[in-house]
C-alpha cells in the first residue's frame, strides 16, 4: 500500500466515500457514538485488532460512550496517505456491528 502523500483533491474525493470522516489539519478524523461504555470499549478492541493487521495505527480515544480516531502516516512525514484511508474504510465496515453511529 502506498505511503505517498495524497493531494488535497484526492483526500476530499476519498472522504466523500467515508461519511463522518473529515480532514483536520494533516489528519483524518471521525468520532462514533455507541450505546454504552462496554460497546465503545469492544469497538476499541476491534479497531486495535484491525490496526495490528494493517500495521498502521491511529490515535484512538475512548470516552464513556464514544470512540474517536485521528490518523495520518508518520512514515510519510505526518500526511494523509492511502494507508490512512484504508484504515478508515475498515473501521467504517466494523462500526455498524458495534451499534456505532
Amino acid at each position: 500500500m502506498s505511503v505517498e502523500p495524497l493531494s488535497q483533491k484526492e483526500i476530499e474525493e476519498r472522504l466523500a466515500e467515508l461519511p463522518g470522516w473529515s480532514l483536520d489539519g494533516d489528519r483524518i478524523t471521525r468520532s462514533y457514538r455507541l450505546g454504552s461504555h462496554f460497546a465503545a470499549t469492544a469497538m476499541v478492541v476491534h479497531v486495535a485488532q484491525v490496526q495490528e493487521e494493517l500495521d498502521h495505527h491511529s490515535d484512538l480515544t475512548l470516552g464513556y460512550d464514544t470512540v474517536t480516531l485521528s490518523v495520518h502516516t508518520h512514515s510519510a512525514g505526518g500526511v494523509v496517505t492511502e494507508k490512512d484511508l484504508e484504515l478508515a474504510r475498515r473501521v467504517e465496515d466494523l462500526a455498524p456491528g458495534h451499534g456505532a453511529h
